[in-house]
């Protein structure tokens, strides 16, 4: 029987465009903070703890150039933005669901992995 050929991952492949999309920590969990609706900077930072306010800048910033979430910047004193997902981004929900479920159903063996930098 001959060897089946591994899949390669070629750099415009689905899987590595999926991935590459949830490569960062905060992805996820910022389109998952906003599925609930509108929230404003300071609201989606109460939702992350341990998320900077550069992080959280740099995150919205990317998922909004990537058609993700609005940007609604209000003309008022002090100013006022929210955020709040796109239909593109209400995509992303019941996967990101999915991934998190699968994790409930398994902390026992994500709590016995060793995870990355050191943190326990």
């Amino acid at each position: 029987m001959p060897k089946e050929q591994p899949f390669v991952f070629i750099e415009t492949c689905t899987p590595r465009r999926v991935l590459e999309l949830f490569s960062t920590k905060w992805t996820s969990m910022v389109l998952y903070a906003l599925k609930g609706g509108r929230l404003r900077t300071g609201e989606l930072q109460r939702c992350l703890p341990g998320i900077s306010k550069k992080m959280l800048t740099q995150t919205l910033r990317e998922l909004e150039a990537d058609g993700l979430i609005d940007r609604t910047v209000y003309p008022e004193v002090p100013p006022r933005v929210e955020y709040d997902l796109t239909d593109t981004g209400r995509l992303f929900i019941e996967p990101i669901e999915m991934l998190y479920d699968w994790g409930r159903r398994h902390e026992g063996l994500l709590g016995s992995l060793k995870l990355r930098r050191g943190k326990s």
